[in-house]
């Protein structure tokens, strides 16, 4: 009886492990902009730490995940478009301030250690397979995108300022000159 107890209560303590590890990854797919699924097969305990870090220098976080929790976790998430993508060895890099970081930093690892393969990611809430990644990280970051959006709209105000400072200063010209003019008569 003392063996069955113990065999229950462990299962117990396993189910409750299991939903404290789908509650989290939930959380985390919930909030992430953008996520990049590798396969890390061959990669060692060494790479792995690399990879890690080259990562979280970006402020992305890299997870080894159980396929079958990551599936349950993914529902009612962005990442739920990518339930399928979730067999064999699966690590996900997982960003959330910027989607085409994540694919960005993914990628220079993978060019760096051709051990990691990108298999897809999840980019605002999109399935993108591998090819189309290689695509999203040629792209500008955000803040990028953002400093050239901001150029494109200054340029029209300070064409804008040239041009009333302009007739502003042919304006005054022309009262300079309407005032001497004046004086000469008188």
């Amino acid at each position: 009886m003392d063996g069955e107890r113990l065999r229950e209560r462990r299962d117990n303590l396993n189910k409750e492990q299991k939903q404290l590890a789908i509650a989290g990854l939930k959380e985390k797919f919930s909030a992430a902009k953008g996520a990049v699924l590798t396969d890390y097969k061959g990669l060692t305990v060494a790479e792995m730490s690399e990879l890690r870090e080259a990562l979280r220098s970006a402020s992305i976080e890299y997870k080894v995940v159980k396929n079958t929790l990551a599936r349950i976790a993914s529902q009612e998430t962005p990442m739920a478009v990518a339930r399928d993508s979730f067999s064999g060895p699966v690590g996900v890099a997982l960003g959330y301030d910027d989607a085409v970081a994540v694919a960005k930093a993914v990628l220079e690892f993978a060019k760096k250690n051709d051990k990691l393969k990108v298999t897809s990611g999840v980019i605002e809430g999109e399935l993108c397979l591998a090819e189309r990644l290689k695509d999203i990280a040629k792209l500008p970051s955000r803040e990028g995108l953002l400093s050239m959006m901001a150029g494109g709209f200054q340029a029209p105000a300070g064409t804008m300022a040239r041009l009333l400072y302009a007739t502003v200063a042919r304006m005054g010209y022309a009262l300079g000159a309407l005032r001497q003019k004046r004086e000469q008569e008188h």
